[in-house]
């Protein structure tokens, strides 16, 4: 059984807060019989809609297959944060890959954040992009470390709008004694990401894509023109684009050796109008320099959505909201006590680089994934990428597909296990403060 299918129910969106505040359309149809496309895509959440999008914007005919529902999967439960760059520093990817190929896709990483800013803008001010997200650090080294690439970015990348807080900044801004330190992103931000999910799902509509939900894809066929088949029907295209992250099925093990699926909970509390400046000074989300990060931010009526624990088997754990919980009330005791009213869960992809794995895994097969908690911004560049690749203009695709992404070891069949006891031991990290 895989992502798809173990811990939520067939075509429903799970019960978050997200999907209680949110204007969810009638299912679409799903694929039935023999389908002709330029382009056919897999998976309907940011990195695939995008592609849709800009590839029908472009004149090419496109058909979309999703399992279960646009923004079913990681695109409509994730924490909402639009990051900055990637989750590597820039003075690492300097190192990895030189200072050419870095500033190159510094400038991809920008334009994700500046095209969903302009899209909620225009398309979905109901996803209401707030800007503002700082980082918090629990001791003087990560401290000297965040406040050094904040100076890197601004001298050599002219990215002025992180600003470096002390200890005293920082407790002022978020109201826990645990940080000694951090920063302020104001380049960076937060959204709703299903409401996001569900305008981007219209607008590729509006451009000319057909999108099938109930439609999933049970293997891949290579060749001169590859199909998407599913139990109902085929997509044959000139082009196929996967993009299903952590839920992808296993039906490319050149994705799947890279791309590994894990868990992330999230925890929304009762409304708070009261109350919620007792813990953030300002409308802003936040993430820590945990390696099982903390992060949390305010929902427009309050509530504190607090994400942060992690789980690497395939299924949910029977207890979700407890450890969270207590995550959470060790950061701020003055939420002790608070009622939860929401808890899910969800897939994300991560890659052993933590870099996105952005590859043309057959001439006419591109896939983007891996995007290791950062994939509000990023997915939808690495959609719009691939689509320009589809397109005739590749450059920009090579860019991202430079970026280093090795196999897990053992590849798909035991990339799970290993990665399991590599996580038991950060975790533990983590816990004693190392």
């Amino acid at each position: 059984m895989s992502a798809l299918h173990r811990n939520d129910r067939p075509g429903e969106h799970p019960p978050s807060w997200y999907a209680a505040t949110a204007d969810i359309p009638p299912q679409r149809p799903p694929l039935r019989g023999e389908a002709r496309a330029d382009v056919a895509v897999l998976g309907a959440g940011f990195t695939g809609l995008w592609a849709a999008k800009v590839a029908a914007e472009r004149g090419l005919r496109v058909v979309l297959l999703e399992a279960h529902r646009a923004g079913w999967g990681a695109s409509g439960r994730n924490g909402g944060q639009v990051g900055t760059g990637y989750n590597r520093s820039q003075r690492e990817l300097e190192a990895r890959i030189g200072a050419g190929n870095a500033r190159l896709v510094w400038d991809l990483a920008e334009e994700s954040k500046a095209q969903l800013r302009d899209f909620c803008r225009d398309h979905a001010p109901e996803a209401r992009y707030l800007p503002g997200v700082a980082h918090g650090d629990y001791d003087a080294r990560e401290r000297r470390h965040s406040h050094a690439e904040a100076d890197h970015l601004a001298r050599v990348y002219g990215y002025d709008t992180i600003e470096p807080l002390g200890r005293e900044a920082m407790q002022a801004l978020v109201r826990t004694g645990k940080y000694v330190g951090g920063t302020i992103d104001r380049g960076a931000g937060h959204v709703h990401p299903l409401r996001y999910a569900l305008a981007l799902a219209r607008a590729a509509e509006a451009a000319g894509a057909v999108i099938h939900e109930g439609s999933e894809v049970i293997a891949l066929e290579h060749g001169d023109r590859p199909a998407l088949r599913t139990a109902q029907g085929r997509v044959v295209a000139g082009h196929v684009i996967l993009a299903g992250n952590g839920y992808l099925p296993l039906i490319e093990r050149q994705v799947a050796a890279r791309v590994m699926p894990i868990n992330s909970f999230i925890a929304a509390t009762e409304p708070l109008p009261d109350r919620w400046q007792e813990v953030l000074a300002e409308d802003v989300a936040v993430a820590d320099s945990k390696f099982v990060v903390n992060y949390f931010r305010f929902s427009e009526d309050r509530r504190f959505l607090f994400g942060g624990r992690e789980a690497y088997t395939l299924g949910f754990p029977r207890d979700i909201a407890g450890p969270l919980v207590r995550r959470m009330e060790a950061l701020f005791p003055q939420l002790k006590g608070v009622r939860i009213d929401h808890v899910w869960g969800g897939s994300l992809g991560i890659t052993m680089s933590r870099l996105p794995h952005v590859a043309r895994v057959a001439p006419n097969v591109l896939s983007g994934a891996g995007f290791s908690g950062h994939g509000v911004a990023l997915a939808g560049i690495a959609g719009r990428v691939m689509a320009e690749a589809v397109a005739g203009q590749a450059g920009r695709f090579d860019a991202m597909a430079a970026l280093p992404v090795p196999r897990f070891p053992g590849g798909a069949a035991l990339r799970a296990p290993l990665l399991t006891l590599a996580m038991t031991w950060y975790g533990l990290r983590d816990r004693l403060g190392f």
